[in-house]
């Protein structure tokens, strides 16, 4: 056993009323951020808490119970899963995401059996940080208008009057965000998004922001608005938006595992391997999109949890995937999620977005990417200018890469090309 830790990975808490807020925690902590994903795309809030939740549980089965991991929905794909929505006779049709979404699952999948015969090196080499920390930097700022959409700062029509009110929503919960982030003690500081759509929405009340008729037909007990697969069709052309994403966010899964692994004294790469970990959350994403999820990636944010308490039992992260579930299936709580206004959602996503870029930044720097050299540069600008400038290109008459995943394709082959032998270029 670590010494450091209250509970190790396969302990048991001793008093069932610690046991359930020790799991009461993780739900805390991975809720505000797992809903945000569903709130911005659309999918299905229900659907994605169970669907997190069965996840959590596939994860646990599949690596024996040897990391106290938490699977909650990727922010990665909110881009991807969006451009590949389409309205049809105004109800929004996520087929399209769906396929594309369980495509993830399956590279996840044959990534993991690869480097179960011939080990994780190639990965490094595909993946070095000049081509992730552009790719990390693009899926924050794409959804950069969106952002200052929802927060009502985008210029005003000719003959309309200007919207103070979304704005002040928006800046305030922007800033209860920043403030909790920083200054929070305890519990508060682990979920500052949750805190910060509960301030904004109750600013939102009196300014006339809120509308309530979400609630009219809810009930306590509602079942989740699951789209099962077989209800939509292969759409071949989200393959190729969806799956160089993929890469990303396994370098994403990988990173992840080493610093819990670091945090519990353990080496989850090595045991229970990254094959099974991949296969884990590979499984996950799968069953997540063929009951009408998003796409399941490993929480930072109960990770820190973990760092925070000192406790890493699986009992804990299981009984707060059991918790996940049960609150799918709780009407009232959808209800509230789908009557957050649009400047909280504003405020947040300006944070949120920039972070995510942030962190890209972040891999550069701590990676010492060296820019002076031409070829990171050429790499890392193409990438980001295909990425934001939208560029598409038309494989067929109902296939096509767009700007992430193209800048994505572009960045690997880039390096491939300028770098053949080397894991980075310095």
């Amino acid at each position: 056993m670590n010494n450091d830790l209250v509970l190790d990975i396969h302990e048991k808490p001793k008093s069932k009323i610690a046991w359930l807020f020790m799991s009461l925690q993780h739900v805390f902590a991975m809720f505000g951020a797992t809903v945000l994903v569903p709130i911005l795309t659309g999918l299905p809030v229900g659907v994605t808490l169970v669907a997190s939740g069965i996840g959590t549980l596939i994860y646990i089965a599949f690596t024996k119970a040897k990391a106290p991991v938490f699977l909650g929905s990727s922010f990665a794909f909110i881009p991807a899963i969006i451009a590949n929505t389409h309205i049809v006779d105004g109800v929004a049709d996520y087929s399209a995401a769906y396929f594309g979404l369980m495509t993830v699952g399956i590279v996840y999948v044959v990534v993991g059996l690869i480097i179960q015969f011939v080990g994780s090196d190639w990965l490094r080499k595909l993946l070095p940080p000049v081509v992730i920390g552009p790719m990390i930097i693009i899926i924050g700022l794409v959804l950069a208008p969106v952002a200052i959409s929802n927060a009502g700062l985008l210029a005003s029509i000719e003959g309309e009057e200007f919207d103070y009110f979304t704005p002040l929503v928006a800046g305030f919960t922007f800033s209860v965000v920043v403030l909790v982030s920083i200054y929070g003690k305890g519990l508060l500081k682990i979920i500052p998004f949750l805190v910060a759509i509960v301030s904004g929405y109750l600013l939102a009340i009196p300014l006339g922001l809120v509308n309530f008729d979400s609630f009219s037909d809810a009930s306590f007990f509602t079942v989740p608005n699951f789209k099962f697969i077989g209800t939509y069709s292969a759409n071949f052309s989200a393959v190729l938006v969806f799956a160089p994403i993929a890469f990303v966010t396994i370098a994403e899964h990988i990173g992840n595992h080493t610093v819990l692994g670091e945090i519990i004294g353990k080496d989850l790469i090595k045991d229970p391997g990254l094959d099974k970990t991949l296969f884990g959350d590979g499984v996950a994403t799968f069953i997540s999109a063929a009951i009408g999820g998003p796409a399941n990636t490993t929480y930072g944010e109960n990770t820190g949890v973990v760092a925070m308490t000192k406790v890493a039992s699986v009992w804990v992260t299981g009984l707060a995937a059991v918790f996940a579930i049960t609150l799918g299936f709780l009407g009232y709580v959808q209800s509230f999620i789908l009557s957050i206004p649009g400047g909280v959602i504003g405020g947040i996503t300006i944070v949120l977005y920039g972070l995510i870029a942030g962190n890209g930044v972040k891999v550069l720097v701590k990676e010492k990417v060296n820019f002076s050299n031409m070829k990171n540069l050429v790499i890392a600008g193409a990438m980001l200018v295909i990425g934001l400038g939208g560029a598409t290109i038309a494989v067929n008459a109902n296939t096509e890469l767009t700007g992430m995943s193209l800048a994505a394709l572009i960045g690997i082959m880039l390096n491939l090309i300028l770098n053949p032998g080397k894991d980075e270029v310095k």
